[in-house]
């Protein structure tokens, strides 16, 4: 999937928040391991070569979509965020790297 929903990942995890700037992928992967949702369009988590404006992405799902307004947005993070399918599941989203341009 692009931008990667799992698979193999560095042993630092992404700190969960809003990021202007692309994102390493294995620390994002990792973040996604723990029951994170990574959210990337052209402001919010910058990814190239995006295959739809926006795309959200959780371990091993991803829904692709044309504009943040869209309702499966919301009900994909309702869905996948801190989701007992994640392979660890209350893992921390904090504590670890902060990558480029976090904003919040």
């Amino acid at each position: 999937m692009n931008p990667p929903a799992g698979g193999d990942h560095f042993a630092a995890w992404l700190n969960c928040g809003i990021y202007d700037q692309p994102q390493e992928n294995s620390n994002a992967v990792h973040a996604l391991e723990h029951g994170a949702v990574w959210d990337t369009h052209e402001i919010l988590s910058p990814y190239p070569g995006l295959p739809a404006p926006v795309v959200a992405s959780a371990w091993g799902k991803q829904v692709q979509l044309d504009t943040v307004d869209d309702p499966r947005l919301a009900a994909f993070i309702e869905q996948y965020w801190q989701s007992p399918a994640a392979p660890e599941p209350g893992a921390p989203c904090v504590g670890a790297i902060d990558g480029p341009g976090k904003i919040g």
